[in-house]
């Protein structure tokens, strides 16, 4: 069984202020790449230590928590974890 996503309220945010081309680009890396390897991301250090990041754009990051047990993905950043 598939893992399912969920967007937290800051990723939800996030998403609203992208780009249509990065909406896409989004939807095409969860769809394509993070659902089916959830553990493809590059794994974060210290503040962010137990996330995962995979890149959206040169400053843009999807930042994600895995619930393996549950088969959950949880987004919590879908822009910059560097600060605007």
């Amino acid at each position: 069984m598939p893992y399912t996503v969920q967007f937290t309220k800051t990723a939800a945010k996030d998403v609203k202020k992208l780009s249509p081309h990065l909406r896409n680009k989004l939807k095409k890396l969860l769809l394509e790449v993070v659902i089916p390897d959830p553990h493809c991301g590059k794994k974060l250090l210290g503040d962010l230590e137990g996330l995962y990041s995979v890149r959206l754009s040169y400053k843009d990051r999807l930042v994600y928590s895995i619930n393996s047990t549950a088969e959950i993905i949880y987004i919590h950043r879908a822009r910059t974890h560097y600060g605007d």
